[in-house]
């Protein structure tokens, strides 16, 4: 995870979005798994865009 780039975390997140809203009547626990996820892969993703600016 240390070599990933914040592109594939950014990708990441839109991936488990776009999974939360389609499973979102079927599952709604995965739902708002999903959509955690999401919000970690995103924040991790700025995290090392700024460091990897400096």
């Amino acid at each position: 995870m240390k070599n990933m780039s914040p592109v594939a975390f950014y990708f990441a997140s839109v991936v488990s979005f776009v999974l939360a809203n389609v499973l979102k009547d079927k599952s709604l626990s995965f739902y708002y798994i999903l959509l955690v996820l999401g919000l970690v892969f995103f924040f991790i993703g700025m995290i090392k865009r700024i460091r990897t600016k400096r």
